[in-house]
């Protein structure tokens, strides 16, 4: 079982797997794998049952529920691992000596301004989330950090009392004034927030502090609470005020520091704007690298997206999407989740108030026109789109593995006691693994296939790739490990081998 199953809520008792001297580090959930990040992300349309049939003005006030609606995409979980990684990396940097050698010098820092040794890891991850206005960066992001418990106690460690309390993550809005001390207070009130404490009343009682005592107390509050991971929402804000005001170098000093006196990570969220200043400055080059997200493609994930919205319909004459409609819902919101959405919710509330109760390319054409939507065709920025992110799980054949394991064992035991000397190479392991796990895979029976053969493979080739970036899967393999129709439709469609018709 998987830690913190039996416990809810984002504040949690620390359990521990062992007990090796880095008790935030173990304390720490495992990563969850990609299908049960997809279903706890997934989030479906409340409506009533007999919604069909209210009266107009409650479907409008109904319609009103898809903006809870919120459809997991590849793109996610990729942002999930590298914010797991992140949060992580601040924890494996330090045990608990160099934590305290690092408190230390921090308050001797302070109180004498003495040069500093360090005698820890300083590096910590620091990275930038960016994309398109409306792509889904924040509540990707939120949704992706609320998997994961906030705060971890522990009370005990290595059988002695140990009371502290981790903060794994805080979600911080950017001030928009720039202002060292305003985000000082911003990272304040998201501690309050998270532990209950009242860190942000006793700064402002101290206003007349200068700016760099108070983001030094901030240093050894995030050393005292062992932050792993602060991300700063909004960057674009700050850097747009910071360039009129000439105040992006304290700021940036400020957040430079940060990351390296405390070894707290931090990920930037924001929009495409930030990147000019990022490239500008060289030494944020290497401290923003990460994701740049571009919208969907007119594809395979586009049209998942649009057919599970499309059925959340509440018009009484529930319209058919067609190839047509998808290709012209694309052009009106240029492929942007948000404008997709939201054209989709307004478009249902001008066909009710008009009483076509149906939807037509001229109802999604006036919403757009309501909503005062205006999107661009091409982007000057380069970065990957969403749909290109593509996750592929493995499975292990646990059994397979337990088989070799214990041949394994049995052979060193063997040689043992026949005082054998020669060695089990690893890559003869390695080698009946992988021909235990092809023998399983052919020893299935595949159904509708009467001879079974090793010598005539198919393999999957996704349309449209260059030939060294093609997908070298076994359909066989794949069909054998299940059998069903689903699986096989599944299969197909991942690969591009059905009609558009079929979606």
């Amino acid at each position: 079982m998987k830690k913190y199953q039996k416990q809810s809520g984002m504040t949690v008792d620390a359990e521990y797997r062992e007990e090796q001297g880095n008790p935030f580090f173990e304390a720490l959930p495992e990563i969850l794998g990609k299908e049960e990040v997809m279903k706890r992300l997934r989030s479906q349309i409340p409506y009533p049952k007999d919604i069909q049939k209210r009266s107009p003005e409650e479907r409008r006030r109904e319609v009103m529920e898809i903006s809870k609606w919120f459809y997991p995409m590849d793109y996610m979980y990729t942002i999930y691992d590298m914010l797991y990684r992140a949060m992580s990396a601040t924890y494996q940097t330090k045990n608990i000596v160099d934590h305290i050698r690092q408190m230390n010098d921090l308050y001797m820092d302070f109180r004498t301004g003495r040069e500093r040794e360090f005698q820890y890891a300083t590096q910590a991850y620091t990275g930038a989330v960016l994309g398109v206005p409306g792509i889904g960066k924040t509540s990707t992001v939120q949704r992706c950090l609320s998997l994961m418990p906030q705060v971890i106690v522990h009370k005990n460690y290595g059988g002695k009392p140990m009371y502290t309390k981790q903060i794994n993550y805080l979600f911080v809005e950017c001030p928009s004034d720039c202002s060292v001390r305003t985000l000082a207070f911003n990272i304040f009130s998201a501690i309050d927030r998270a532990i209950g404490s009242d860190y942000l009343k006793q700064a402002t009682y101290q206003r007349a502090v200068a700016a760099s005592a108070t983001t030094t107390k901030l240093k050894i509050i995030c050393m005292n609470h062992h932050i792993g991971l602060i991300v700063i929402d909004e960057i674009q804000n700050a850097i747009q005020t910071a360039v009129k005001n000439r105040q992006l170098k304290p700021l940036v000093k400020f957040l430079v520091e940060l990351t390296n006196e405390t070894s707290t990570g931090i990920c930037f969220c924001g929009t495409m704007e930030a990147e000019d200043l990022f490239m500008s400055q060289e030494h944020l080059k290497r401290r923003t690298r990460g994701f740049r997200l571009l919208p969907l493609k007119y594809d395979v994930t586009y049209r998942k997206f649009i057919t599970e919205l499309w059925d959340s319909q509440v018009v009484l004459q529930k319209t058919e999407l067609s190839e047509k409609l998808m290709k012209q819902i694309y052009d009106l919101s240029a492929g942007i989740p948000s404008y997709i959405v939201k054209i989709f919710q307004e478009a249902q509330v001008q066909a009710i108030l008009t009483g076509k109760e149906k939807l037509s390319y001229e109802v999604l054409k006036q919403a757009v026109l309501c909503l005062g939507i205006e999107v661009p065709k091409t982007y000057g920025w380069s970065g990957t789109s969403i749909s290109d992110f593509t996750v592929q799980e493995v499975t292990v054949n646990e059994e397979a593995v337990e088989s070799v394991e214990i041949e394994v064992q049995t052979t060193e035991e063997t040689s043992l006691e026949g005082d054998c000397q020669e060695e089990i190479s690893l890559d003869s392991v390695d080698g009946r693994r992988d021909k235990l796990d092809a023998e399983n895979i052919m020893d299935e029976e595949i159904p509708g296939i009467a001879e079974k053969t090793s010598s005539k493979r198919f393999y999957a080739v996704k349309r449209g790739r260059k030939k060294s970036e093609r997908d070298d899967s076994d359909l066989l393999e794949l069909w054998a490990e299940n059998p069903s129709a689903d699986a096989l439709l599944l299969n197909l469609e991942q690969f591009h081998m059905l009609e558009r018709r079929c979606f």
